[in-house]
This record gives structure tokens, sequence and C-alpha cells, in this order.
């Protein structure tokens, strides 16, 4: 009777500790964090450079998250998949969030990569003596990465801005990186818009040089009239609602990442990046970097004035937002940054 009322007893502990066990892995199980799909718009771009620092960086781990980032031809293809509920945020421009308010939809930036588009105009070699600014646009076609794309909004800014209207010029979707640079050489565009690594690459080549440079906030005043916060972190309105948590936590990993670009020279930000990002030419990458690196924003946050320098320019053309009522206050949110920013703040 004793063995029989022993051996129940360590059955009885068994059983409660495997029961203890499945309780444990059913909780950690629960308690891990879904996995984000965050599509960027050209990540070798160094516009959207933030993004893939992170990550290299380990920001987002430290968060606890589990994110994937995804590589797309342009912001215009990645804002599309976000739409379509494949990604639960994308890096791209901050000026789809006002385009796409305007045609019923929307999404928020929550956290502002840059405060310059950290674009070029690129003229070729060839046409440099007769197109000297925007205003000798009329007759040629121009280079975007996408139609609908963002550099597609600046191009025709560019050009309403300098005298021209829609129909005196022609836009084509050439891309980025090989894919422009062939466009140039072959004469498929006589001018371009552009980003790093590509504008080096291309001015070293000797195949363009510079028409309109908007890589700092001084000279995108002066091409645009203002400033014009530009590579962002937006998501679907509808998502931010119910999933706070995730948001705060993207947004502490990103704006150490801003401050870590604040901190860092071009060399030391160059390092924590693939090395297939230099294209061959790491000191190439670094000096184009050096230049553009005032593009950034210091600390994730919206520049003032920015948001109605951006509707100012898409009004001036897009049929879709011109005459709109755009509720700028519903582009953009500061919250997730100013939080993130106060507890780093806090911590030092």
């Amino acid at each position: 009777m004793k063995y029989s009322l022993a051996l129940y007893r360590r059955s009885l502990s068994a059983a409660v500790f495997a029961g203890a066990m499945a309780a444990s892995v059913v909780f950690a199980s629960s308690a891990q964090a879904e996995k984000l799909t965050i599509i960027v718009g050209g990540m070798e771009k160094q516009i959207y450079l933030p993004a893939v620092l992170t990550e290299r960086l380990g920001y987002f781990k430290d968060e606890g998250l589990d994110v994937e980032l995804i590589n797309s031809r342009a912001g215009v293809d990645a804002e599309n998949e976000l739409l379509a509920g494949s990604a639960q945020g994308v890096v791209g421009f901050y000026d789809h969030t006002i385009d796409l308010q305007s045609k019923g939809k929307f999404i928020q930036s929550i956290v502002q990569f840059s405060q310059a588009p950290g674009e070029v105009e690129l003229v070729s070699s060839k046409y440099a003596d007769t197109v000297k600014s925007p205003a000798d646009f009329k007759g040629h076609t121009l280079g975007v990465t996408g139609l609908g794309s963002s550099t597609d909004f600046l191009t025709q800014y560019l050009a309403i801005r300098n005298g021209l209207k829609q129909g005196d010029y022609t836009l084509l979707p050439v891309g980025a990186g090989n894919t422009f640079i062939a466009a140039i050489k072959q004469d498929a565009i006589q001018a371009g818009m552009t980003t790093e690594p590509t504008i080096a690459a291309t001015l070293k080549s000797g195949d363009a040089k510079i028409l309109v440079d908007m890589r700092t906030p001084e000279k995108t005043a002066a091409a645009l009239g203002g400033p014009y916060p530009a590579a962002s972190f937006y998501v679907q309105t509808a998502w931010l609602e119910t999933h706070k948590d995730d948001a705060q936590k993207l947004a502490n990993a990103m704006v150490k990442t801003m401050r870590f670009i604040a901190s860092h020279s071009a060399e030391e930000i160059a390092d924590k990046l693939p090395k297939d990002y230099y294209v061959g030419d790491k000191d190439l990458y670094v000096k184009g970097l050096a230049e553009g690196k005032a593009q950034y924003t210091p600390d994730g946050r919206m520049p003032k004035d920015g948001p109605t320098t951006v509707l100012q320019v898409l009004s001036s053309f897009s049929k879709t937002v011109k005459g709109k009522d755009i509720d700028l206050a519903k582009t953009f949110t500061t919250d997730f940054v100013d939080k993130a920013n106060s507890t780093l703040d806090a911590a030092k």
C-alpha cells in the first residue's frame, strides 16, 4: 500500500510538472512577437538607409520585434502592397500619405527619416549645354523610378514651377541603379531623377551632370519653395489604431537609428551596411553619403511646415489632390517618436 501511494504521488507530481511545462510553452508561444513585414521602396538607396541600418544594428531585436524587410522597386509599388494587406508598414516618401488621402485611403507616417528628398535631377552630359534648368525639359523624356512615384511627383512639380505644363515632356519609368544608368547611356532619357549611390556612379562615369540638387534642406527649399519631408515609415491608419504597442516598438528602434546617424560619420555608417550596397566602390559610396547626410532628421520628427510644403507641391499638378480638403493631421503623428526620444533622453 505504501509503495502504491508513493508511486501515485510520483505520477501525480510528474503529471503536474508536465502540465506546467506545457503551459509555459503555450505562454512563450503566445508571448512571441508577431512577425512584421516592412516593404522598402529600394533598400539599396541611401534615402531609405535607416531601415536596413536599424536591422543591422540589432535595434528591432532589442525591442523584441521579428521584422522582415522586403525590397521593392519603387515606393508606389510598396504602397500598393501595404494597401493589399501584404505588409504592416512601408518605408517610402511621406507624400504618398497625402496622395492616398485624396483618394479616400488613409495611411500615416509615424517616423520621419528625412527632411529633404535626397534626390537629384541629373541631365545627360549630351544635353547639358541645352538643358540648363527644368524650364528646358520641353520636348524631352525624363526618367523616374515609376509612374505615380515620388520622383514622378517631384519631376512634375519642377517642370510646372519653371513654367511648363503636363504634355510638354514625357515621363519614363526606369527604376534606379543600373537601369537608370543604362537609360542615360542609351539616350532613352535626357534627364532623370535618382538618388545615391546611382548619383555618384553616374557623375563619376561622366554620363550626367547635376541639374537640381535636393540632398540638403537648404537646396531643397531653393528648388521646391520650402522643406520637403520625404523618406518615412508609414502604416495604414486602421492598423495603427489596433497595434499601438508594435508601432511604439518600431518607433523606438528607428529613432535610435536616426540618433545613431546624427552622431556618426558617413564612413562609420557605411561600415554597418551590406558590402554589396557599395556597388564596388566604398569610397564613392561614403562620399555620396557624406554629401547627403544632412537630409536625415536627427530624431525621427516631422520638420515644421514640411507637410504644408508637400501639400502645396502635390496640389500644383495632381488632379486628385488639387481642390481636395486634405487633413494633414491625419497624414502623420509624432506621438510615437516623441515618446521614444523622451525615453532615450531619460536614460542618458
